[in-house]
């Protein structure tokens, strides 16, 4: 039997965030989740190196670059239509759980198992680490909108804005330390940097 799981995951390239914004350059799900597992490894690091943590690097990066697969059936919802009222977002976890279920179908009965934690992390499984892949995938749409500004793109000010409030109301003493000293450089050009 033909088992199309992967074929379908290689689909996310096909997938575009920011629907609903003006880019300069369009920005995909598969390399968004990429930049997410970067970045969550990072906040990772930071919390176990300095602030004392106990977080799974590991189930950080897992978790980060399988976030987004669900997106490659329902496609990438705009975000002020995802979380503008709890009867949508309810709707749309229960549209993303079908589609996890239909993904995990795509995929031999013995591998379901291995992929369907990170596909679908049960709620009381990796608490920090979900927390900061969540704060990963905000501060991956912050630096989104950096880049944008710099080439011109102010469509993307209030989306700087609301991002960089919602990062620093997460409280989190990676992301705080991430911010300030490594998230000045995204401003820089190459030959600044």
């Amino acid at each position: 039997m033909k088992h199309s799981f992967f074929a379908m995951l290689s689909r996310m390239k096909y997938i575009n965030r920011w629907a609903l914004m003006r880019n300069t350059r369009t920005e995909n799900i598969c390399e968004h989740s990429h930049d997410v597992a970067v970045l969550s490894h990072a906040l990772a690091v930071l919390e176990n190196t300095r602030f004392g943590g106990h977080v799974d690097e590991r189930v950080c990066v897992m978790m980060s670059l399988y976030h987004d697969a669900p997106e490659t059936l329902t496609g990438d919802l705009p975000t002020p239509v995802k979380y503008d009222n709890p009867t949508i977002r309810e709707a749309y976890r229960q549209v993303e759980a079908v589609s996890v279920t239909k993904l995990l179908s795509l995929l031999p009965a013995d591998l379901q198992g291995e992929y369907r934690q990170w596909l679908s992390p049960s709620d009381e499984q990796w608490q920090t680490e979900r927390t900061l892949v969540k704060a990963a995938d905000k501060l991956a749409a912050l630096i989104k909108c950096i880049e944008e500004i710099k080439q011109g793109n102010r469509e993307f000010v209030k989306a700087k804005r609301s991002t960089q409030a919602a990062l620093r109301n997460m409280k989190l003493p990676a992301v705080d330390c991430f911010m300030e000293e490594f998230l000045p450089a995204y401003e820089l050009t190459l030959d600044e940097l």
